[in-house]
């Protein structure tokens, strides 16, 4: 017998491909929808799980679920951060930023390569395709290196553009971690994913000339919405250019 929670899913993934309910549009309470299927408000919660492990539903805090509307992917370039223009000028992306002085500990610190307890500015970058997050960016700079735009109003303010914090001027060099894995609480519910939805997550550390690290960022892109693309440039030694 198929279980009670995948019948729910079925019947309500049905009326999304059908537009019966459509994108934006809310679902019912939960409680009016564990009543019109006749089960209980965990069974109702566990079915509403698997659309939103599906990208078909995503849950607000305070408002309810709601049919989330289709997110286009963009492409990550890697090495400068920022989004390749052939898809990025198809995304209307918005920007919020919001800024927190705050100590450097543990694996920011070293990440950083400062000592612990050094002063550093968080710049907390959530992006946005309409009113659903597209990515998180947590970027963490050295405080005497913070842009001073940074230093002002440190509420959080819409920003537009498309880029995920190139310093100015560019690095000299750029280290990048990349890996696939499962988000953290925080991270699902700041993106309103599925705990069970892969995320990209890269660590991009960028260093001057000198070899100082002028910023270390942590970004996160839901898995559905983002492909990565990172080019090698290989060294030809001058005797091997020349045969």
């Amino acid at each position: 017998m198929t279980a009670r929670r995948l019948v729910v899913a079925e019947d309500l993934r049905r009326q999304i491909t059908t537009g019966r309910i459509g994108p934006g549009d809310r679902l019912p309470s939960e409680s009016a929808l564990a009543d019109r299927y006749k089960v209980s408000t965990a069974t109702l919660r566990s079915a509403l799980a698997v659309l939103q492990g599906e990208g078909l539903v995503e849950k607000i805090h305070g408002k309810g679920n709601f049919v989330r509307r289709p997110l286009r992917k963009i492409t990550y370039v890697g090495g400068w951060g920022t989004l390749d223009p052939r898809t990025a000028a198809d995304v209307d992306l918005r920007v919020t930023v919001r800024t927190t002085a705050m100590p450097a500990r543990g694996h920011l610190a070293a990440l950083l390569k400062v000592e612990d307890g050094s002063p550093m500015t968080e710049i907390l970058r959530l992006s946005y395709e309409g009113e659903s997050p597209h990515s998180l960016a947590r970027v963490y700079v050295p405080r005497d290196l913070t842009p001073i735009t940074a230093l002002g109003d440190p509420s959080s303010r819409a920003w537009a553009g498309a880029s995920f914090s190139v310093p100015d001027p560019p690095p000299a060099a750029v280290h990048e971690t990349v890996s696939a894995r499962l988000p953290t609480p925080d991270e699902a519910s700041t993106l309103r994913i599925s705990a069970a939805l892969a995320v990209l997550a890269i660590t991009r550390v960028a260093a001057d000339n000198t070899g100082r690290v002028v910023e270390a960022a942590l970004l996160v892109f839901p898995g559905d919405r983002v492909a990565a693309v990172f080019s090698t440039h290989h060294l030809i030694e001058e005797g091997q250019a020349h045969r």
